[in-house]
């Protein structure tokens, strides 16, 4: 959120908590073993900057950025069984810990135009993070990334005809599309991702509540060989 026109600092935040639980089939059809492994990882993350007004409704958003992260590994059957078997050293996945810290930026270019009959909403974003590893025991997982992205993003949020808690109900509908960029690209599976949006918007702003808007929207996600769905809940403040 940008503070206000006359003091246009801009501030953003997120924090994160992912559980990822893959199985790894190894062996012959008559002899598979299956591989329980298991992670989880804690990521803060955020930024400040500064609105730069090019033109009616158009700002340009140099932002500085910082991440922290920590990922933990439980393997459930010893690593040294799966590294036996693909001849690789996973000493990491047995109790394993990686810490990562982030710095960089972004370049935004953002428009608004909200009125009584529709918002819209539309992001351009370059983003540049350099990750280190810092205080992680294997030397397996230690290293330098550049986290690098170029993020296209729209949406438009209307009234449906319907009046709940006194304020119009919107519609929204949302469009993205990122390409990943740096050490990411190739690495992933896919170097695009894109996203489709549809959903619900509930305006309590005429109530002293700290929400003024709560949104529930269901994006689908595709990209090469990729395909997901998730559905997300947002608040403003």
């Amino acid at each position: 959120a940008t503070m206000s026109k006359t003091f246009p600092l801009y501030l953003e935040g997120g924090f994160a908590y992912s559980r990822y639980n893959p199985e790894y089939i190894t062996g012959e059809s008559s002899k598979q073993t299956i591989l329980k492994l298991k992670w989880n990882s804690i990521l803060l993350s955020g930024g400040a900057g500064w609105d730069f007004s090019i033109a009616d409704k158009w700002v340009l958003r140099p932002i500085f950025n910082f991440s922290l992260g920590m990922m933990r590994s439980d393997l459930s059957i010893a690593s040294h069984v799966l590294g036996n078997i693909t001849g690789i050293d996973l000493e990491f996945l047995d109790n394993g810990k990686m810490n990562t810290y982030g710095l960089g930026g972004s370049l935004m270019l953002d428009y608004e135009d909200y009125s009584p009959e529709r918002d819209i909403d539309f992001e351009w974003r370059y983003s540049n993070i350099t990750l280190n590893s810092f205080d992680t025991p294997s030397d397996a997982v230690s290293g330098t990334s550049n986290s690098i992205s170029s993020s296209l993003y729209a949406r438009w949020r209307a009234p449906t005809g319907i009046k709940i808690l006194q304020r119009p109900l919107r519609y929204v509908l949302e469009a993205a599309h990122t390409t990943y960029l740096g050490d990411q690209r190739g690495i992933l599976g896919f170097n695009n991702l894109s996203s489709l949006g549809l959903g619900i918007e509930l305006d309590s702003s005429a109530y002293d509540i700290i929400v003024t808007r709560t949104r529930l929207v269901g994006r689908y996600m595709f990209g090469h060989n990729v395909t997901g769905f998730t559905i997300d809940l947002a608040m403003s403040f």
